[in-house]
């Protein structure tokens, strides 16, 4: 099968959406599979207020048509909510062409955390755009269940998955800073909650490991912790192996991709008991929650590395592409039928 996805978020960028999505079109292409993409990359572009990694793109519906025909797709999956998603939703909908979208990121959150803007209208803009398509990709049952109860339309479940030849136990390298390491991984921004980690009082060290808008703000504010920056995946696995506990502050993720990653390498996780959490911990003992995260560190330090990583090694991309692709054929495919029958 051949698929386009259309993503306002690419590389050099390191994010979720980058990283899912270039995991999923590996896996595709050993399969025989393809996966092609139109990123901001192809036309000029400015930088996102407040997060100028993303470059939104300076396009309209009529300049991805001839990109879109060129690709000669079986099915077109539009990633994002930016610019290059809205004029690809538009083209779509004049063309007839069906098309999937994915709810990767809870922007009502992210943008309220920056703005005076409601919540309830942030979520209405993207009811209108999700609700277009054939069908709503979302990672997590709990996500599912809330953004149904939003209004959202066709919700699908399609979960994430780990690189196990990657995040994978290994010996801890050693470190002259006192232990245990309390461990962030992940994108440094506002949203993430980052601060609440920091502020915690904990034995030993605390480890940030990332880049993003707040990080100098917050070696400012916190000299005391070690901040390891921009990471490449096998660092990440790396400090993973030699991290005590990977705590997770954020309270609005969706699913936090790191926490899979963390736990595949063998490191049990902390984390507030939120959707995402709930989804990737489960009640698999791998992790505590707990609205305490100061309690819910300290207890993680108890659990053993094994169950962390048994839990881990159920996330698979193989499993995330099998939903993927299956996502994509139900809607193609329910398009090609009713295109069949109306020409009888």
């Amino acid at each position: 099968m051949r698929v386009l996805t259309i993503s306002d978020a690419w590389h050099p960028q390191i994010n979720g959406v980058v990283r899912v999505y270039s995991a999923l079109r590996q896996v595709m292409t050993q399969r025989g599979d393809e996966m092609t993409f139109i990123t901001p990359d192809r036309f000029s572009s400015v930088p996102l207020p407040s997060y100028h990694e993303i470059r939104l793109a300076l396009v309209t519906p009529n300049m991805l048509a001839r990109p879109i025909e060129d690709a000669k797709a079986d099915h077109i999956h539009i990633a994002t909510e930016g610019t290059l998603g809205l004029a690809a939703r538009r083209l779509c909908l004049r063309q007839g062409r069906p098309f999937t979208t994915s709810f990767h990121t809870r922007y009502p959150d992210y943008v309220a955390a920056r703005l005076p803007v409601p919540k309830a209208a942030t979520y209405a803009a993207l009811r209108w755009f999700h609700n277009a398509g054939g069908g709503i990709l979302v990672a997590t049952a709990s996500l599912r269940d809330d953004l149904a109860a939003r209004g959202f339309q066709r919700l699908m479940l399609a979960p994430l998955g780990v690189d196990h030849g990657v995040f994978q136990p290994s010996p801890m390298i050693a470190s002259d800073l006192p232990r245990p390491h309390f461990l962030y991984a992940g994108r440094v921004a506002v949203e993430k909650n980052i601060e609440k980690f920091l502020e915690l009082d904990l034995p030993g060290s605390k480890l940030v490991a990332g880049d993003g808008p707040a990080l100098e703000a917050l070696r400012a504010r916190f000299p005391a912790a070690h901040f390891f920056g921009r990471q490449s995946s096998e660092g990440l696995a790396q400090i993973y192996n030699s991290a005590d506990v990977l705590v997770f502050p954020s309270r609005t993720d969706t699913f936090g991709l790191v926490m899979a990653e963390a736990l595949a390498c063998g490191l049990p996780v902390a984390a507030y008991p939120v959707d995402g959490p709930r989804d990737v911990i489960g009640q698999s003992g791998a992790g505590v929650m707990h609205e305490d995260l100061r309690v819910a560190a300290l207890a993680a330090l108890q659990i053993d590395r094994a169950t962390a990583q048994a839990r881990g090694a159920q996330f698979t991309w193989e499993a995330a592409t099998d939903a993927f692709l299956a996502h994509a054929r139900a809607v193609s495919g329910a398009r090609a039928a009713s295109m069949s029958a109306s020409r009888k």
